[in-house]
């Protein structure tokens, strides 16, 4: 059979193809009008009005485009010959007619200088040259140049740069410069479309687009206190710190991470709320420090297990495994063992949505904190305190045998105390096969608590634990260095 004949059958087929689906349907829709059928047949529909218009992002661009910009740093390295060291010289003199040859091998050749570049994105705010950029975007820069879509250049300085929001704020003198409109990331919502315009791996003003994915999304290594808005907008090396545009053409946050295993877009975003920004944007511009509201509280997530134990009706909130002395919830009357399920009229759903609500309170506010105390629900009413600048961390350094726990716990004298913050509890001197090593129990820790009861010394805590039922869910409440975390632990018959 020719080629042309085998092309003629392969189109035929792709019609007939085509020709058997359409009666297939036709075949469908009578069927189901069938009587008696055994299985009903659900009827097909013609096409019927959009729920959703498809969206036309050219006029945002056209709008606000220009007022993107591109932020790089020229800095020089060496490369080539083992960065500066020469492991393999050309042992061969310059007048040797074997020097050439040699030179041409890998690991002789002199060192070179290139050019690598940082790179990132940024929005102006204003026309006499204020730009919002992701802080890690300008970290370690050491000559910052701004550059417009029109390819002018200006050289430009940080007015300010917190790492905590990961935001900074340049300055370039220029005037006249087309601006951003901001607006609001609280009237968010899943599902609504977003547009991120920047320069990935250097490309100027690139578009791209996506909806929201979730809100209030707290991430693992980073600042708690940041309510990262995720998104499944693709962004690349050199999208960090452009903006995130709403369908009214407003910034509504700042582009400032992928989820990634291989340093390109994988279809998890996130972006820094433009609220968030601007509350660092705001105090770098009346030249204030950017203070941080405070609690005074070590939080834990509230595990099914440990919802059990605390006789929680479900899983919600944060879990308070210690309160600082003489701190803001300390004075209010918070305690270990309290699940904060509201905050200032907020819900608290889980541990990561606290600290984004603490930070951004004012410090000297009065805030209603609504707590689950024994399964009953109270208020508590806690004026914020300011996030100290520095927080120390310190170590427990290292007798009754509780042979039920499988441990040996020891007195903690009042240096030690001071050292953990704590006033009661004892010192876990050794832990031997038993249940507090199945779950994870280990020497130089504390135990504050057993069962909501407090620990004041081994032999209370031995006669505590003995009176204890088996086989069901216990909480402890453990402490290492300046944190504690409550865990369950189940116990054995005597």
């Amino acid at each position: 059979m020719s080629a042309n004949n085998k092309r003629s059958r392969k189109i035929a087929f792709a019609v007939g193809a085509a020709v058997f689906s359409l009666g297939l349907g036709t075949m469908g829709l009578s069927l189901a009008t069938i009587e008696g059928s055994p299985i009903p047949i659900p009827r097909l529909h013609g096409p019927g009005p959009k729920l959703v218009p498809m969206p036309d992002f050219a006029p945002i661009v056209a709008k606000y485009g220009n007022a993107v910009v591109k932020i790089d740093d020229s800095d020089t390295k060496v490369i080539g010959g083992n960065n500066g060291q020469n492991p393999f010289p050309n042992p061969f003199p310059k007048n040797s007619p074997f020097y050439h040859f040699f030179q041409n091998f890998p690991g002789t050749q002199p060192p070179e200088k290139e050019e690598e570049q940082a790179l990132g994105s940024g929005f102006i705010i204003s026309p006499n040259g204020y730009i919002v950029t992701a802080g890690h975007v300008v970290r370690g820069m050491h000559h910052i140049i701004v550059t417009l879509t029109n390819h002018r250049a200006y050289p430009a300085k940080v007015v300010g740069l917190s790492v905590r929001y990961d935001t900074a704020l340049l300055k370039i003198d220029a005037h006249d410069l087309p601006t951003v409109q901001l607006g609001n990331a609280k009237d968010l919502q899943v599902g609504q479309w977003l547009l991120a315009i920047g320069m990935p791996f250097g490309f100027y003003n690139t578009v791209t687009q996506g909806v929201v994915s979730a809100l209030d999304r707290s991430l693992p290594n980073d600042d708690e206190y940041i309510p990262f808005i995720q998104s499944d907008v693709p962004i690349n090396p050199g999208n960090s710190g452009g903006p995130i545009f709403n369908m009214s053409g407003q910034v509504v946050g700042i582009n400032d991470q992928i989820y990634t295993n291989d340093g390109g877009y994988m279809g998890l975003s996130f972006s820094i709320p433009i609220n968030t920004a601007m509350r660092a944007v705001d105090a770098f511009l009346q030249h204030k420090k950017l203070q941080f509201g405070w609690l005074g509280v070590d939080v834990q997530a509230v595990t099914p297990q440990m919802a059990q134990a605390l006789h929680l009706k479900e899983p919600v909130g944060a879990l308070i495994a210690s309160v600082q002395p003489g701190e803001p919830a300390a004075k209010a009357g918070l305690r270990s063992g309290d699940v904060i399920v509201t905050f200032d009229h907020q819900p608290v759903y889980n541990v990561g949505s606290l600290p984004p609500m603490v930070g951004d309170t004012r410090p000297g506010t009065t805030v209603p904190i609504g707590i689950l105390r024994d399964g009953k629900a109270q208020t508590v009413h806690v004026v914020i305190g300011t996030m100290p600048q520095k927080m120390r961390h310190a170590q427990a350094h290292k007798t009754v045998d509780i042979h039920r726990l499988g441990l040996r716990v020891t007195t903690l004298d009042h240096a030690e105390q001071k050292i953990l913050g704590i006033h009661h509890g004892v010192l876990v001197e050794s832990v031997y096969p038993g249940p507090a090593a199945e779950i994870g129990i280990h020497e130089g820790m504390a135990i504050q608590q057993i069962a909501q009861q407090p620990v004041t010394s081994p032999e209370q805590c031995k006669e505590l634990v003995q009176g204890l039922p088996a086989g069901q869910p216990i909480s402890m409440l453990v402490r290492q260095g300046r944190q504690s975390l409550f865990v369950v632990i189940h116990l054995p018959k005597h």
